[in-house]
C-alpha cells in the first residue's frame, strides 16, 4: 500500500475518532441538558463539515506517516484531548452553543411572531426557547415564514 493511501487512511481513522468524542460531549451535555429529541447519528451528519474534515485528516495522517513518533503523539494527543474535553459539561455545553444556538432570533408565523434563541435547528423542527414564554417550543419549518 502506497504511502499516500496510508497517510489518508491513517487520518481519517484519527479525525473519525475525534469528532465522535466531540460530538458526543455537544450530544451529551448540550442536545440532552435542553431535552432536545434527537439521535446522535443525524446531529454527527448534520453538523458534520466535510472540509474541517478533511483538513483534519490530512494534517494528522501527514503527521502520523511523516515525521517522528514523539511528534505526531503530542499533535494526536492535543487533538484528543480537545476533543474529549467535550464530555466535561461545561466544556460541552459551551461548545455545543458556539456550534448550534443562534441567540437573538426571531421567528415568523402566520400568526405569531417569537423571540428568543435558537437551541437546535433540525431537519423538520426548531428548538426554540421564547423569551416571552420563558419556555422551550417546538416549531414545524414548514409553518415559519422566512426559509427556515
Amino acid at each position: 500500500m502506497s504511502k499516500v493511501i496510508q497517510t489518508i487512511l491513517s487520518g481519517m481513522f484519527f479525525t473519525f475518532f475525534c469528532d465522535f468524542f466531540l460530538f458526543l460531549g455537544i450530544k451529551e451535555n448540550y442536545i440532552d441538558a435542553h431535552n432536545i429529541q434527537i439521535y446522535y447519528n443525524i446531529l454527527f451528519i448534520d453538523h458534520q463539515s466535510f472540509t474541517i474534515y478533511l483538513f483534519f485528516t490530512l494534517i494528522t495522517g501527514y503527521t502520523v506517516m511523516y515525521h517522528s513518533n514523539k511528534l505526531a503523539v503530542i499533535v494526536i494527543g492535543t487533538l484528543f484531548l480537545l476533543c474529549v474535553s467535550t464530555l466535561i459539561p461545561p466544556v460541552g455545553a459551551t461548545v455545543g452553543e458556539l456550534l448550534l444556538m443562534q441567540k437573538g432570533s426571531v421567528l415568523q408565523t402566520d400568526k405569531f411572531s417569537y423571540r428568543g434563541d435558537i437551541l437546535y435547528n433540525g431537519r423538520k423542527k426548531i428548538t426554540f426557547y421564547d423569551y416571552k414564554l420563558k419556555k422551550v417550543i417546538i416549531l414545524p419549518k414548514n409553518k415559519l415564514q422566512g426559509g427556515y
